[in-house]
């Protein structure tokens, strides 16, 4: 008898893909379609919540189709999205009374204003492991019940349900009879208690939403409904959910406290499993739910850089580099050791453990005769250098995570380069780990629903499964090291307003 398949969806912020998985981890097939993005004023950012089910749909019939599989043999669906983006839909006709507002939006700036200024930060961070950011979900729930017409009366009425996508998909695609979230994107909505684990009254009442609107919280590998029949030619169970960065987490087999993993895009996700205790941030970082696996719940402190790749791209179209981001990575590779040029990319703020909005980007240390190449350099150090920021900060908060030695295992367009695989290590001191296989989100998604469905035994098995991976040593002098981070931090409070 052939190995059960296991199909991935992957709802980001830009597309929306589908991948076909063996239980060893192996992709047989990918589709994806892009994501429309609606910027109906500045910093406000919506998706069409309708494009992105109907995408859902045809992504993940187009996998199994390029694969050549029989849908027999798909034994379970598993999700990962975008997290923090919100839906509200009517129950009964299974439309969204809006667009989606997107993680990325800003417009509940003024609301977190308010509430800080009332003095509830601290009680929020306290529940919620997060800090009061228009980044969450909750404060964008309530804009819409009191922006959309009617919205707020018909939610009091039980006519409206609300959830991230991952809720929305699912619900679409279970024809309504499931409405459900797991733990990990439950934990981003400012309206989670991570510790009780359960929403909570306080929070919706300080937020001013029903929690009559918000889904069931399930495990990660919880059972989430089957499919509409007619809508991939069989009813196929859905057994794995999961925030796309946990979902990453758990596809770098990320599993046990210490273990670590980074995403490096347009920007930058580094999160530690913190094992079964949450650990408060004195750094500001986020302490977030890593997973939730058959009642058992894990820990992760996250911190976000804004600038990673972004940098790298400014570098080609600022300074006139042709030939993409290789040709970019070749000067800086050219560039000469002793340089001391520093690039703070504040160009949107600083991020964890900064958190400084109103900062913006410096150039520092240029002599006559740095040019392009040393600049160059300098951008892709900044992606290393706020690295060990974060990895600082995380073994202030969490240092029995750190008691042994650690590595840091990446994955994302920018970990496609073995030069600067080699030059994050070098510039952290700790050990990392490319991904071979660079789609671990969609990855991680498929090994929560394996263990859902009896696909592996449990989550050790699945995480056993995920591709092997190459390995990069520190080999830059301790000195030269310390030597750049140092002018690093003599740079950064120079750019800060706050």
């Amino acid at each position: 008898m052939a190995d059960p398949l296991i199909l991935a969806l992957d709802q980001g912020t830009t597309s929306t893909r589908a991948i076909l998985f063996t239980p060893d981890g192996q992709a047989l097939a990918e589709a994806g379609r892009p994501l429309k993005q609606v910027y109906p004023r500045d910093g406000w950012v919506e998706h069409d919540a309708q494009e992105i089910y109907e995408a859902s749909v045809a992504v993940l019939r187009e996998a199994v189709e390029t694969a050549g599989a029989d849908i027999a043999a798909v034994a379970v669906i598993g999700i990962t999205n975008q997290r923090e983006t919100v839906v509200v839909w009517d129950r009964s006709t299974g439309r969204a009374i809006h667009n989606a507002v997107v993680w990325q939006d800003r417009r509940t700036e003024p609301a977190c204003q308010r509430l800080r200024a009332r003095g509830c930060e601290a009680r929020v961070t306290e529940l919620t492991g997060l800090l009061l950011d228009p980044y969450f979900s909750g404060t964008k729930l309530a804009w819409l019940l009191d922006h959309v017409s009617g919205a707020r009366e018909a939610a009091m009425r039980g006519d409206l349900l609300t959830g991230t996508i991952d809720t929305w998909v699912i619900w679409k695609l279970t024809g309504g009879r499931v409405h459900a979230t797991d733990a990990t994107n439950a934990s981003r909505t400012l309206l989670f208690d991570i510790a009780k684990g359960e929403w909570s009254a306080e929070l919706a009442e300080m937020l001013d939403v029903p929690l009559s609107l918000m889904p069931q919280v399930l495990d990660c590998n919880g059972d989430y409904g089957e499919t509409e029949a007619p809508l991939l030619g069989r009813a196929i169970p859905i057994r794995g959910v999961a925030g796309d960065q946990q979902a990453a987490l758990m596809g770098q087999g990320c599993i046990k406290p210490g273990e670590m993993k980074a995403t490096y895009g347009t920007g930058c996700f580094l999160l530690v499993n913190t094992g079964e205790t949450p650990a408060p941030s004195r750094a500001r970082l986020l302490t977030t739910v890593a997973a939730r696996v058959d009642g058992r719940t894990t820990y992760a402190l996250e911190g976000a850089i804004f600038i990673a790749g972004a940098a790298i791209q400014w570098i080609e179209e600022g300074l006139g580099v042709e030939g993409g981001p290789q040709a970019v990575e070749a000067l800086a590779a050219a560039a000469r050791e002793d340089h001391g040029v520093t690039l703070v990319p504040a160009f949107t703020g600083l991020g964890a453990p900064w958190w400084d909005a109103n900062a913006r980007g410096a150039l520092f240390g240029l002599t006559r005769d740095a040019g392009r190449a040393e600049i160059a350099q300098a951008a892709f150090d900044a992606c290393a250098l706020q690295t060990r920021d974060l990895i600082e900060a995380m073994r202030g908060d969490a240092p029995s995570a750190f008691a042994g030695g650690v590595e840091m295992r990446i994955d994302g367009g920018m970990s496609k380069s073995p030069w600067f695989s080699q030059r994050l290590a070098d510039l952290t001191g700790i050990r990392v780990c490319r991904a071979t296989y660079r789609e671990t989100t969609a990855l991680g998604a498929a090994l929560f629903a394996g263990v859902g469905a009896g696909v592996y035994r449990d989550l050790a098995e699945a995480a056993a499964s995920r591709p092997p991976t190459e390995s990069y040593q520190p080999q830059m002098d301790a000195g030269r090291r310390e030597g750049a981070y140092a002018r690093w931090l003599d740079a950064v409070p120079r750019v800060r307003t706050a």
